[in-house]
């Protein structure tokens, strides 16, 4: 079988997309049915495939896609230069790590969709207008065209069952995101001047539904209480974005200077130095398609807060302590910050759902539906539709609106 998966997205640096899609192909080459797998990656992405170790296989190739930087370069690649490249390669079935805009109709072969989240609808804020509109759209047109929908947690389903007709949703199916314990280790701190103080972790991109303004009021609040050391600090990783000058705006304001640190673009060693280390991983988003870092810091054995929402109580289940957002919510996440810190240091947690071993099982069992769905009607677009099991209520229409490197080499672009 030959898969091609899709992650040439915006950022130069390790993000949830390409965590995603980098893992993905991980979970495929695990099988000896797949006996190829095109990764296609922008042209500033080339060194996260090396770092990810990607390269050793030699059943994999990078193709490194002849795009801008720009939304309009990059959506205009998808959509009129994307199937050259199917066309060229023949792949069985193409993998979208999210939604970008496609003519599905000239692949021959089935496309599958990966939706994270539906953040358009759920939280316009992440988005500038008239950006919002313009997300909105593609994932529209994107979740209308493809053959299938793999959604990342059953909350991210329900979501989606609001959102899109009965056709659509039909399509959709649960598998979740692969994650497993990081195998290598440093010793070398990645936070700057760090001395062996205490910190709190926080793994989230500057986007308003993070909720990273909120943690820097408890954190605060917790400082002049006097309920946490002094000298302890709070570390963010995660890659810029809109949220960005308010959350700098904000730490300058609370004088937090000294003891907040933002980071971004940590390897995956990096970030496991950091979930080993911490005091407590803090995740007090409104809104998760997953929950990635709750998942991976349980993996570790790590203290977990997350507010009470329910993908993070999906991923997280009996093993994380939930705070209730919402009034007084500020006081609310600060003593509950302070509650999970004194509590004894925690277990590693397995979560054999998550491994590559079980996802790449049902990533087979799932392309081999499409694959044998396509063949029984070869000339003609065949939307496979799927036994779900997710809550929600019955969906309707009115709420859409409207090169390669191989082994390590670079060997030109598409």
């Amino acid at each position: 079988m030959k898969i091609m998966v899709t992650a040439a997205s915006f950022s130069s640096e390790i993000s949830g997309i390409q965590r995603h899609a980098f893992n993905l192909v991980r979970c495929l080459l695990r099988r000896p049915e797949i006996c190829r797998v095109d990764l296609v990656v922008a042209p500033w992405q080339t060194q996260l495939v090396r770092t990810a170790g990607l390269h050793r296989d030699v059943r994999l190739t990078t193709h490194v896609a002849d795009m801008k930087e720009a939304s309009l370069s990059r959506n205009f690649w998808y959509y009129r230069k994307l199937p050259s490249l199917v066309a060229r390669l023949q792949p069985d079935l193409v993998h979208l790590s999210y939604p970008v805009p496609i003519d599905a109709g000239t692949f021959g072969c089935p496309t599958v969709l990966t939706l994270h989240d539906l953040y358009p609808y759920e939280i316009p804020e992440n988005f500038r207008f008239p950006q919002v509109i313009v997300n909105r759209l593609i994932l529209k047109q994107c979740l209308r065209s493809v053959d299938a929908i793999a959604c990342v947690s059953d909350t991210t389903m329900s979501c989606l069952r609001q959102y899109v007709p009965a056709s659509t949703y039909e399509k959709a199916l649960r598998i979740y995101n692969c994650v497993e314990p990081e195998p290598q280790r440093i010793v070398r701190s990645p936070i700057p001047d760090w001395s062996g103080e205490s910190f709190l972790l926080c793994v989230a991109q500057h986007r308003r539904n993070k909720n990273i303004v909120l943690l820097l009021e408890a954190f605060q609040r917790l400082t002049l209480a006097k309920s946490i050391r002094p000298s302890m600090k709070l570390v963010v990783v995660g890659i810029e974005g809109p949220e960005t000058p308010g959350i700098q705006q904000r730490i300058s304001d609370l004088g937090l200077a000294a003891r907040v640190v933002l980071l971004r673009g940590l390897s995956e060693p990096e970030l496991q130095w950091c979930y080993t280390r911490c005091e407590a991983v803090v995740v007090p988003s409104k809104a998760e398609g997953f929950g990635l870092p709750v998942a991976e810091a349980l993996l570790v054995g790590c203290r977990v807060l997350c507010s009470d929402i329910a993908s993070l109580r999906e991923i997280g289940g009996t093993h994380c302590d939930y705070v209730a957002l919402g009034t007084d919510e500020e006081d609310a996440l600060a003593k509950a910050i302070e509650a999970t810190i004194q509590e004894p240091r925690k277990e590693p947690v397995l979560l054999p759902h998550l491994s590559a071993e079980v996802l790449a099982l049902e990533y087979l069992k799932f392309y081999r539906q499409l694959l044998s769905s396509r063949r029984s009607l070869p000339n003609v677009k065949r939307n496979v539709r799927f036994s779900t099991a997710a809550p929600g209520t019955q969906s309707s229409d009115s709420n859409l609106s409207s090169g390669a490197v191989e082994q390590g080499g670079v060997h030109g672009c598409i």
